[in-house]
C-alpha cells in the first residue's frame, strides 16, 4: 500500500496489575484505507482503541499522528487530531432529535448563548444527504432502528471533520439490509480519504470490506496482511494460535423421550406455534430479524404472556406466568443481550452464579459465603471461566466468559430445558468453540436446548432440527438430513 501513513504506534504497552493488556504494539494505519483488527476477546483490541482515543494512558511507548509523537493523548487531543470512535454501545440521547445528537456538546451558534435548532437541523440534513440516507433530523433518534442510530453516530463523527474513524463491532445489532447500507457508507468515507479502523468478530465482513487486516492475540500484535493474501482458515489459526479443524464439534447422543411440547401458542407477536422437543436434542429456530423468535422464547420463559395455546413438560401442562414459574418448571434462558439481561456486571462471578438458587447457599435464611463460593467455584472450574477468582466482577470478563457465567447461573437453578438466544453473538471464534462444546456436553448429560441463531452455518452445524418462523408464524420444521440453507431462507422469507 503506497498511501501516506497517518497514524502509527511504536512499542505501545498498557499494563494493569498482573495483566499485560497490550504489550509492544507497533502498527501503521494508512490514509484512506479500511484496516481491520481481529483477535479473540482479551486480545488487546479494545485496549488499543482506548489508548488511541485518549481514554487510557499507555504504560510506555508512543503514538504518532502525521509523524508527531505523543507518549499519551487526552480525549480532547485525539478529537482535535480528527480521531473519533463509534463504540458497540451507542453514545446517543434517546429522547433528543437526530440533529441534536449529531451536534451534541458542539457550539454551533458562533459563541451565541441561544441554540439555533433550525440551523442544526439544516446542517444535519446536509450530512445525512452526504451519506445517502433518508433520516429526519427533527425526529427523536430512539424512534429509529439500530442501523439508522449507527448512521447518526457516523454523522456525529463527520460533523467534526474526522480523519480517522474507529468502528468497534459496528454491525453487531444490524439487519442484513442495514449492514449493506453500512458497507456502502464505509466505502464512501474511504473514498473521501478517511481512514477506517474496523474491529469485528465477523470474518465474512473483514473479507468483504477491508484492505488490510491485523491480528492481535493475548495482548500481542501478531501480523498484518493484505486481505487478498490470506485465507479465512489462516486468519482464524493466527487469531487462536492453533489450528481449529472442526467448526462444530461432533455429537453422538441419541434424543430420548419428549420433554417439551408446545401446542398452538399465540401471543407477544407470534401466532399458532406448535412443536415438540426431546431429551438430548438441540432444536434450532431460524428466521429473519424481527420474525418473532425471541418473542416466542419470551412467552415460553414467562417473560411475556400467552394469549392462547398450551405448554407441556414431560406430558404435564404448565403455566409459565413469570420467569420464576418457568425456572420452577425447569426452563432457563440465556438471553441475547447478556450484559443487560443476563448478568449483573458490577457484581462478582460468585454472586451472579448463585443469584437464582439462593436457597441452596443459605443457612437459616442468610447467605453462607462459604457455600456461595463452593457452588460458584464448581461451575467456574467446569466451564473454565478465565478469572483469578470468583470474586472478580463480571464486567472484567470477556464476552465469552460472561456468557459462561450466564450459563452457570442458569444451570445452578437446576434447569433442564435451556433456551440459548444468539449464544455466540459478539464472541470470538475460539470462545465459540468452547460454547459449542459446552452445549454438546449439556445435551449429552440429558438437557434439552432451544437455540435461536441468526448465524445460518451455526444453526446447521449445531441443531438436530430447525423450526422456521416468518412474521410471527411457523413456516416449517426441517429435519437434519434435509438441511439446506437456501430452503430455510425461503421459508424464513415466506417464499414456500
Amino acid at each position: 500500500m503506497n498511501s501516506e501513513i497517518i497514524l502509527s504506534t511504536r512499542h505501545l504497552c498498557k499494563y494493569y496489575p498482573g495483566v499485560k493488556a497490550m504489550d509492544d504494539l507497533s502498527i501503521d494505519f494508512h490514509q484512506g484505507e479500511v484496516h481491520a483488527i481481529v483477535g479473540e476477546n482479551g486480545a488487546g483490541k479494545s485496549t488499543m482503541i482506548k489508548m488511541i482515543a485518549g481514554a487510557a494512558e499507555p504504560t510506555s511507548g508512543t503514538i504518532l499522528i502525521d509523524g508527531q509523537e505523543y507518549t499519551k493523548l487526552t480525549p480532547a487531543q485525539a478529537k482535535e487530531k480528527g480521531i473519533e470512535v463509534i463504540y458497540q454501545e451507542f453514545n446517543l440521547i434517546g429522547g433528543m432529535s437526530c440533529a441534536e445528537n449529531v451536534f451534541l456538546n458542539q457550539n454551533t451558534s458562533g459563541g451565541k448563548p441561544i441554540v439555533n435548532f433550525k440551523e442544526r437541523a439544516r446542517r444535519a440534513k446536509e450530512i445525512f444527504d452526504r451519506l445517502g440516507v433518508d433520516i429526519d433530523p427533527n425526529r427523536p433518534v430512539n424512534t429509529y432502528t439500530p442501523g439508522y442510530m449507527q448512521i447518526v453516530e457516523i454523522a456525529k463523527a463527520i460533523s467534526k471533520n474526522i480523519r480517522i474513524l474507529i468502528m468497534d463491532e459496528p454491525t453487531a445489532p444490524l439487519t442484513v439490509s442495514e449492514v449493506e447500507l453500512m458497507f456502502r457508507i464505509v466505502e464512501d468515507l474511504k473514498a473521501q480519504g478517511i481512514t477506517i479502523i474496523y474491529v469485528s468478530h465477523r470474518l465474512e465482513e473483514i473479507f468483504r470490506i477491508a484492505d488490510r487486516v491485523s491480528v492481535f492475540r493475548d495482548g500481542h500484535y501478531i501480523c498484518t496482511n493484505d486481505i487478498g493474501n490470506i485465507t479465512r482458515k489462516e486468519l482464524i489459526n493466527l487469531m487462536v494460535g492453533r489450528e481449529l479443524t472442526e467448526s462444530y464439534p461432533p455429537r453422538t447422543v441419541t434424543p430420548g423421550e419428549e420433554v417439551l411440547r408446545i401446542e398452538h401458542l399465540t401471543g407477544n407477536g407470534v401466532e399458532d406455534i406448535s412443536f415438540s422437543v426431546q431429551k438430548g436434542e438441540i432444536l434450532g429456530f431460524a428466521g429473519l430479524v424481527g420474525a418473532g423468535r425471541t418473542e416466542l422464547m419470551n412467552v415460553i420463559y414467562g417473560e411475556a404472556k400467552a394469549k392462547s395455546g398450551k405448554i407441556f413438560i414431560h406430558g404435564k401442562e404448565v403455566h409459565n406466568s413469570s420467569p420464576t414459574a418457568a425456572i420452577r418448571h425447569g426452563i432457563g434462558l440465556i438471553p441475547e443481550d447478556r450484559k443487560n439481561l443476563g448478568v449483573f456486571l458490577n457484581f462478582s462471578i460468585n454472586w451472579n452464579t448463585v443469584i437464582m438458587s439462593l436457597k441452596d447457599v443459605c443457612t437459616y435464611g442468610i447467605v453462607s459465603r462459604k457455600k456461595e463460593s463452593a457452588a460458584a467455584e464448581k461451575y467456574r472450574k467446569r466451564f473454565a471461566i478465565k478469572a483469578p477468582s470468583g470474586e472478580n466482577l463480571v464486567k472484567s470478563l470477556s464476552g465469552g466468559n460472561q456468557q459462561k457465567v450466564v450459563l452457570a447461573k442458569t444451570l445452578a437453578a437446576n434447569t433442564e430445558i435451556l433456551i440459548f438466544d444468539e449464544p455466540t453473538r459478539g464472541i470470538d471464534v475460539g470462545a465459540k468453540q468452547e460454547i459449542y462444546k459446552l452445549m454438546n456436553e449439556l445435551v449429552e448429560e440429558g438437557h434439552t436446548i432451544l437455540m435461536v441463531s441468526s448465524d445460518m452455518p451455526e444453526l446447521l452445524g449445531m441443531a438436530d432440527r430447525v423450526l422456521v418462523i416468518c412474521e410471527g408464524k411457523q413456516t416449517g420444521i426441517v429435519e437434519r438430513q434435509a438441511f439446506d440453507q437456501a430452503h430455510i431462507l425461503e421459508l424464513a422469507s415466506g417464499e414456500q
